[in-house]
Protein backbone atom coordinates (compact mmCIF):
# COMPACT_ATOMS: atom_id res chain seq x y z
CA UNK A 1 0.00 0.00 0.00
CA UNK A 2 1.66 3.58 -0.72
CA UNK A 3 2.65 5.91 1.90
CA UNK A 4 0.23 8.51 1.84
CA UNK A 5 1.76 12.53 0.97
CA UNK A 6 2.13 14.08 4.71
CA UNK A 7 1.73 17.57 3.48
CA UNK A 8 3.41 21.15 5.81
CA UNK A 9 1.61 24.45 4.39
CA UNK A 10 3.36 27.81 4.82
CA UNK A 11 1.39 30.35 5.19
CA UNK A 12 -2.18 29.66 6.23
CA UNK A 13 -4.04 32.70 4.99
CA UNK A 14 -7.63 32.64 3.83
CA UNK A 15 -6.69 30.49 0.33
CA UNK A 16 -5.92 27.82 3.27
CA UNK A 17 -9.17 27.87 5.67
CA UNK A 18 -11.51 26.50 3.42
CA UNK A 19 -9.76 25.10 0.00
CA UNK A 20 -6.11 23.95 0.20
CA UNK A 21 -6.34 23.09 3.85
CA UNK A 22 -9.73 20.99 4.50
CA UNK A 23 -8.79 19.49 0.40
CA UNK A 24 -5.12 18.33 1.76
CA UNK A 25 -7.24 16.50 4.58
CA UNK A 26 -10.27 14.96 2.71
CA UNK A 27 -8.11 13.81 -0.29
CA UNK A 28 -7.80 10.13 -0.54
CA UNK A 29 -3.65 9.26 -0.19
CA UNK A 30 -3.13 13.08 1.50
CA UNK A 31 -2.51 13.93 5.36
CA UNK A 32 -2.13 17.73 6.46
CA UNK A 33 0.56 17.05 9.24
CA UNK A 34 2.40 20.16 9.83
CA UNK A 35 1.08 24.30 9.66
CA UNK A 36 3.67 27.55 9.45
CA UNK A 37 2.67 31.06 10.23
CA UNK A 38 5.69 34.08 10.91
CA UNK A 39 3.01 34.41 13.66
CA UNK A 40 3.16 31.09 16.00
CA UNK A 41 -0.23 32.35 17.62
CA UNK A 42 -2.03 32.38 14.82
CA UNK A 43 -0.62 28.90 13.46
CA UNK A 44 -1.51 27.40 16.35
CA UNK A 45 -4.73 28.42 16.25
CA UNK A 46 -4.90 27.53 12.86
CA UNK A 47 -3.72 23.79 13.73
CA UNK A 48 -6.36 23.86 16.53
CA UNK A 49 -8.72 24.89 15.05
CA UNK A 50 -8.58 22.21 11.85
CA UNK A 51 -7.19 19.30 13.43
CA UNK A 52 -3.53 19.58 12.49
CA UNK A 53 -1.20 18.07 14.85
CA UNK A 54 2.02 20.43 14.84
CA UNK A 55 2.59 24.30 14.13
CA UNK A 56 5.57 26.40 13.58
CA UNK A 57 6.44 29.84 13.01
CA UNK A 58 9.96 29.14 11.28
CA UNK A 59 9.59 27.98 7.43
CA UNK A 60 12.87 26.27 7.90
CA UNK A 61 11.62 23.95 10.63
CA UNK A 62 8.49 22.47 8.72
CA UNK A 63 10.64 22.37 5.25
CA UNK A 64 12.51 20.14 7.59
CA UNK A 65 10.46 18.19 9.86
CA UNK A 66 10.73 14.77 8.60
CA UNK A 67 7.31 13.84 8.81
CA UNK A 68 6.57 16.25 6.34
CA UNK A 69 7.33 14.53 2.66
CA UNK A 70 5.80 17.08 0.86
CA UNK A 71 5.40 21.42 1.10
CA UNK A 72 2.20 23.66 0.00
CA UNK A 73 3.95 26.99 -0.32
CA UNK A 74 0.58 29.53 0.28
CA UNK A 75 2.62 32.91 1.05
CA UNK A 76 2.13 35.82 -1.39
CA UNK A 77 4.34 35.52 -4.19
CA UNK A 78 7.10 37.68 -2.81
CA UNK A 79 8.19 34.98 -0.77
CA UNK A 80 7.55 32.02 -3.30
CA UNK A 81 11.20 31.80 -4.64
CA UNK A 82 12.63 32.01 -1.36
CA UNK A 83 10.22 29.26 0.11
CA UNK A 84 10.37 26.67 -3.01
CA UNK A 85 14.35 26.83 -2.89
CA UNK A 86 14.27 25.71 0.15
CA UNK A 87 11.92 23.19 -0.09
CA UNK A 88 14.16 21.76 -3.50
CA UNK A 89 17.00 21.89 -1.34
CA UNK A 90 15.77 19.80 1.43
CA UNK A 91 14.50 17.27 -1.69
CA UNK A 92 10.50 17.13 -1.27
CA UNK A 93 7.96 18.28 -3.92
CA UNK A 94 6.66 21.83 -3.91
CA UNK A 95 2.96 23.08 -4.73
CA UNK A 96 3.41 26.68 -5.22
CA UNK A 97 0.32 29.03 -4.97
CA UNK A 98 -0.93 30.48 -8.04
CA UNK A 99 1.20 33.14 -9.70
CA UNK A 100 4.49 31.09 -9.60
CA UNK A 101 6.72 34.39 -8.63
CA UNK A 102 6.34 37.85 -9.44
CA UNK A 103 7.93 37.38 -12.70
CA UNK A 104 9.26 35.39 -15.06
CA UNK A 105 12.98 35.24 -14.05
CA UNK A 106 11.86 34.08 -10.68
CA UNK A 107 9.65 31.69 -11.98
CA UNK A 108 12.67 30.25 -14.39
CA UNK A 109 14.71 30.34 -11.63
CA UNK A 110 12.61 28.00 -9.39
CA UNK A 111 11.45 25.88 -12.35
CA UNK A 112 15.74 25.37 -13.22
CA UNK A 113 16.06 24.17 -9.39
CA UNK A 114 13.29 21.53 -9.85
CA UNK A 115 14.40 19.84 -12.93
CA UNK A 116 18.22 20.08 -12.36
CA UNK A 117 17.33 18.27 -8.98
CA UNK A 118 14.68 15.94 -10.35
CA UNK A 119 12.01 17.13 -8.04
CA UNK A 120 8.48 17.62 -8.74
CA UNK A 121 6.99 20.96 -8.80
CA UNK A 122 3.68 21.95 -8.98
CA UNK A 123 1.67 25.40 -9.38
CA UNK A 124 -2.34 25.92 -7.91
CA UNK A 125 -3.97 25.96 -11.59
CA UNK A 126 -6.30 23.68 -9.96
CA UNK A 127 -9.52 24.73 -12.51
CA UNK A 128 -7.75 22.20 -15.01
CA UNK A 129 -9.08 19.54 -13.34
CA UNK A 130 -12.60 21.33 -12.57
CA UNK A 131 -15.71 19.49 -14.33
CA UNK A 132 -16.70 22.61 -16.07
CA UNK A 133 -13.17 23.64 -17.75
CA UNK A 134 -12.91 19.84 -18.61
CA UNK A 135 -16.40 19.96 -20.14
CA UNK A 136 -15.09 23.26 -22.65
CA UNK A 137 -12.13 21.59 -23.23
CA UNK A 138 -13.89 18.57 -24.65
CA UNK A 139 -16.12 21.06 -26.92
CA UNK A 140 -13.51 23.11 -28.24
CA UNK A 141 -11.29 19.77 -29.34
CA UNK A 142 -14.39 18.02 -30.75
CA UNK A 143 -14.63 20.89 -32.88
CA UNK A 144 -18.22 22.19 -32.42
CA UNK A 145 -17.21 25.61 -32.27
CA UNK A 146 -14.93 25.28 -35.57
CA UNK A 147 -11.60 26.80 -35.47
CA UNK A 148 -11.02 29.15 -33.05
CA UNK A 149 -9.69 32.41 -34.31
CA UNK A 150 -10.05 34.53 -31.55
CA UNK A 151 -10.73 34.91 -27.94
CA UNK A 152 -11.97 38.25 -25.72
CA UNK A 153 -11.84 38.51 -22.40
CA UNK A 154 -12.66 40.76 -20.04
CA UNK A 155 -12.41 40.63 -16.46
CA UNK A 156 -13.75 42.80 -13.65
CA UNK A 157 -13.08 43.59 -9.89
CA UNK A 158 -13.92 45.99 -7.35
CA UNK A 159 -11.06 48.79 -6.36
CA UNK A 160 -9.79 48.60 -3.55
CA UNK A 161 -11.64 50.60 -1.00
CA UNK A 162 -9.88 49.25 2.61
CA UNK A 163 -6.06 49.59 2.99
CA UNK A 164 -5.31 47.87 6.47
CA UNK A 165 -4.11 50.81 8.58
CA UNK A 166 -1.07 52.51 6.82
CA UNK A 167 -0.03 49.46 4.30
CA UNK A 168 -2.43 48.68 1.38
CA UNK A 169 -3.37 44.86 1.14
CA UNK A 170 -0.41 42.47 -0.14
CA UNK A 171 -1.95 42.23 -3.83
CA UNK A 172 -1.77 46.23 -4.08
CA UNK A 173 2.18 46.00 -2.95
CA UNK A 174 4.89 45.13 -5.33
CA UNK A 175 7.60 43.75 -3.45
CA UNK A 176 4.84 41.11 -2.15
CA UNK A 177 2.54 40.67 -5.02
CA UNK A 178 4.64 41.75 -8.10
CA UNK A 179 1.83 42.67 -10.83
CA UNK A 180 -1.07 43.67 -8.26
CA UNK A 181 -4.61 42.19 -8.75
CA UNK A 182 -3.62 41.43 -12.94
CA UNK A 183 -1.20 38.88 -11.63
CA UNK A 184 -3.11 37.12 -9.12
CA UNK A 185 -5.95 37.18 -10.58
CA UNK A 186 -5.86 37.22 -14.45
CA UNK A 187 -3.02 34.11 -14.01
CA UNK A 188 -6.21 31.53 -13.77
CA UNK A 189 -7.69 32.61 -16.63
CA UNK A 190 -4.55 32.99 -18.70
CA UNK A 191 -3.38 29.25 -17.48
CA UNK A 192 -7.22 28.19 -18.54
CA UNK A 193 -7.07 29.51 -21.65
CA UNK A 194 -3.31 28.14 -22.41
CA UNK A 195 -5.05 24.97 -21.45
CA UNK A 196 -8.37 24.17 -23.73
CA UNK A 197 -7.14 26.30 -26.46
CA UNK A 198 -3.42 26.21 -26.64
CA UNK A 199 -0.30 28.23 -26.84
CA UNK A 200 -1.65 32.29 -27.41
CA UNK A 201 0.35 34.03 -30.17
CA UNK A 202 1.41 36.52 -30.78
CA UNK A 203 0.51 38.28 -27.17
CA UNK A 204 1.57 41.60 -26.12
CA UNK A 205 0.78 43.44 -23.01
CA UNK A 206 0.49 47.16 -21.05
CA UNK A 207 -0.47 48.28 -17.59
CA UNK A 208 -1.77 51.98 -16.92
CA UNK A 209 -2.60 53.87 -13.74
CA UNK A 210 -5.73 55.90 -14.71
CA UNK A 211 -8.33 58.08 -12.73
CA UNK A 212 -11.68 59.41 -13.90
CA UNK A 213 -12.32 58.59 -17.31
CA UNK A 214 -12.31 55.11 -18.54
CA UNK A 215 -9.98 54.08 -21.35
CA UNK A 216 -11.18 53.25 -24.95
CA UNK A 217 -9.69 50.54 -26.60
CA UNK A 218 -8.23 51.05 -29.91
CA UNK A 219 -10.71 48.87 -32.30
CA UNK A 220 -7.72 46.98 -34.01
CA UNK A 221 -6.04 46.31 -31.06
CA UNK A 222 -4.51 42.91 -29.59
CA UNK A 223 -3.13 44.54 -26.07
CA UNK A 224 -4.20 43.10 -22.80
CA UNK A 225 -4.82 46.29 -20.47
CA UNK A 226 -5.13 46.75 -17.21
CA UNK A 227 -7.45 49.99 -15.63
CA UNK A 228 -6.38 51.22 -12.36
CA UNK A 229 -9.69 54.14 -10.98
CA UNK A 230 -11.02 55.70 -8.55
CA UNK A 231 -14.28 54.23 -9.87
CA UNK A 232 -15.72 51.06 -8.17
CA UNK A 233 -13.94 48.97 -11.05
CA UNK A 234 -10.45 47.57 -12.59
CA UNK A 235 -10.91 45.89 -16.14
CA UNK A 236 -8.83 43.55 -17.97
CA UNK A 237 -9.49 43.09 -22.19
CA UNK A 238 -7.41 40.84 -24.23
CA UNK A 239 -7.67 39.59 -27.84
CA UNK A 240 -5.58 36.92 -29.64
CA UNK A 241 -5.85 35.98 -33.12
Amino acid sequence: MQSPVRWGVIGCGNVTEVKSGPGFQLSEGSELVAVMRRNGALAEDYAKRHGVGKWYDSADALINDPDVTAVYIATPPGTHKEYALKVCAAGKPAYVEKPMARNYVESLAITEAFEKAGVPLFVAYYRRALPRFLKVKAIVDTGQLGKVTGIYVRHTSPANRSPEGDRLPWRFQAEEAGGGLFLDLASHTLDILDYILGALNPVAGRSAKHTGTLWVLPRRSSLPLKEWGDESRSLFLATSQ
